[in-house]
């Protein structure tokens, strides 16, 4: 792996898709070709059944089972970083501990989102969760999507307080800045290349699906900034509609089986894939 210096879990962790069939079954045959694709591609781990997995319209089942199916198929050659958040403190606990029990090498908790606890529940509900695991737990603040944003000093008090909370998937919007005690991952692709000026150790991605491999020479530059403007426009039109339809329609457009979506989510409209399509036409990305 091609690991940024104190990034146990690697520098490009791709939120890789749950690709499902025509009858909405989780595909696993596809799911191993995209994860050869993302390891010939520069990915040194993945986060799997996070929100671009659709986690949200997974069952338990289903969601323990691809977490550990990816890590005895793949877990000598990736790093597998679990999503097994929820709102519901005793249901991340219950998800956390099964994802352990799996095989995953971390995982991924979610501040509780639509019930929007206050700053105790969030510490509490951590803690909850980082009692229920002996693995390295990485914090996941997305305020567009839970309704709640977990400052860096409340942030940065559950890591001292809970030694295996080691790291931060930043994803609220602007650059994100280094917390004390936590390895800082951008969780946008369009901050990456800033975080990592600011000192990040790699970032949770979505553009890292097709475009891995010039995201991981972003990280090792010395001119980053060089390296990633011409990526923005393709980080820009999977931004076209909600996360993951655009990334799935690009697999698509790219040969790769990123398959259907659950409802409520719906495949991108023909304008959307256009967009997407002059994005990738300009870095030579389609089929």
């Amino acid at each position: 792996m091609s690991n940024a210096p104190g990034s146990a879990l690697g520098t490009i962790l791709t939120a890789v898709v749950t690709p499902f069939d025509s009858v909405g079954t989780v595909d696993h045959d596809a799911m191993s070709i995209i994860l050869e694709h993302l390891i010939a591609n520069g990915s040194d781990g993945v986060v799997v059944a996070g929100t671009t997995g659709e986690a949200p319209t997974l069952t338990d089942d289903e969601q323990i089972e691809l977490i550990s199916f990816v890590a005895e198929s793949f877990g000598d050659r990736l790093t597998v970083v679990a999503g097994a958040g929820a709102n519901d403190t005793a249901h991340a606990v219950r998800l956390t501990e099964r994802a352990t029990n799996a095989g995953a090498d971390a995982v991924l908790s979610v501040t509780p989102y639509y019930n929007r606890p206050n700053e105790a529940g969030i510490h509490a509900h951590f803690e909850a969760v980082a009692k229920s695991t002996d693995l390295p737990v990485v914090l996941y603040n997305v305020p567009t999507r839970t309704g709640v944003d977990m400052s860096d000093e409340l942030s940065a008090e559950i890591g001292a307080r809970n030694p295996n909370i080691t790291g931060m998937k930043q994803a609220r919007a602007g650059t994100p800045s280094v917390i004390e005690g936590l390895d800082l991952y951008a969780g946008n692709d369009d901050a990456f290349a800033t975080a990592m000026d600011n000192g990040a150790v790699g970032g949770i991605l979505v553009a890292s699906h097709l475009v891995g491999t010039q995201m991981l020479a972003v990280a090792h530059s010395n001119d980053r900034a060089t390296l990633d403007q011409p990526l923005r426009s393709f980080y820009d039109s999977l931004g076209v509609t909600t996360n993951p339809i655009p990334i799935k329609a690009a697999l698509d457009l790219a040969g790769l089986p990123g398959g259907s979506l659950r409802l409520p989510l719906v495949a991108a409209s023909a304008s959307e894939r256009e967009t997407i399509a002059d994005a990738m036409r300009v870095l030579d990305l389609l089929a």
